[in-house]
C-alpha cells in the first residue's frame, strides 16, 4: 500500500513538472537574446528577432519621469514592455511606472498574461484584487511597501493621499496585456449590445447608453 502511494506521489510530481512550463507567463527562450523587430511584417506569437543588436536595445529611460495624470482617471501608465523596450523580447519580464494625481485611480482591470507586483515610490494608495469567488483583498500601502496582484484577477489602485503618488510595477511577461473593465464593456468596437449590459447590471438600456456616451 505504501509503495502504491509512493508511485502515485511520484507520478503526480512528474505531471506537475511537465506541466510547469505551460503555466508560465511566457514560453522559455531558446537563445541568449532575441531583441524584438517591431517593424517586421511577420506575424507570430511574440516578435521575431532583429538582426543587428546593440546595447541600446537593452536600455530604457522612460520610467524616470512622472507621466501626465491630467485625464478622467487621474493616472498615467508608462509601459516598459516589449512594444516600447524591444530588449525584453523572449525574457518573460516587463515593467511600468504608474503615476496618480490626488484622488486618481488605476481603474479595475486585469492582466491575462502576468502577475503584477508593485513597489510604492511615493504617496498613499488603497490597492486590492478580487478573486474568482468574489472575495476582495485590499490594503493601504505607502512609500517603500510592496503589493502583488495575482495573474488574471481584477485589481485596482486608488490614491488616498492629498498629494501625488507613484509606483513601479513589474510583470512576469514581456507583454502582460491589460483589460480595463469599464472600457472593455462600455467602449468595445463594435459595441456590446446595450440590452446585454442592461440585463447583466440589472439596469435599463437608457442607463447603459448614458454610460457608453461617457466613454466616447
Amino acid at each position: 500500500m505504501a509503495r502504491a502511494q509512493l508511485w502515485v506521489a511520484a507520478a503526480c510530481a512528474v505531471v506537475l513538472a511537465l506541466a510547469a512550463p505551460s503555466l508560465a507567463g511566457d514560453p522559455d527562450m531558446l537563445q541568449d537574446v532575441c531583441v524584438a523587430d517591431l517593424k517586421s511584417p511577420i506575424k507570430l506569437n511574440g516578435f521575431p528577432c532583429k538582426a543587428n543588436v546593440t546595447a541600446d536595445d537593452f536600455f530604457f529611460a522612460g520610467l524616470k519621469n512622472p507621466g501626465n495624470t491630467n485625464n478622467a482617471a487621474g493616472s498615467n501608465v508608462t509601459a516598459a514592455n516589449v512594444q516600447f523596450f524591444p530588449g525584453v523580447n523572449t525574457l518573460g519580464v516587463s515593467m511600468a511606472r504608474i503615476d496618480y494625481a490626488p484622488q486618481g485611480q488605476n481603474p479595475p482591470h486585469t492582466h491575462p498574461r502576468a502577475t503584477e507586483i508593485i513597489f510604492v515610490l511615493e504617496g498613499v494608495l488603497e490597492v486590492g484584487f478580487i478573486t474568482t469567488s468574489n472575495k476582495l483583498f485590499t490594503k493601504t500601502v505607502t512609500a517603500g511597501e510592496v503589493f502583488v496582484f495575482p495573474r488574471g484577477l481584477v485589481h485596482f489602485q486608488q490614491n488616498r493621499g492629498h498629494g501625488p503618488a507613484a509606483v513601479i510595477a513589474a510583470f512576469n511577461s514581456q507583454l502582460q496585456g491589460t483589460q480595463t473593465i469599464a472600457t472593455t464593456l462600455f467602449a468595445a468596437a463594435p459595441p456590446v449590445p446595450s440590452d446585454v449590459l442592461a440585463k447583466a447590471f440589472r439596469v435599463d438600456a437608457a442607463e447603459v447608453d448614458a454610460i457608453k456616451a461617457k466613454f466616447k
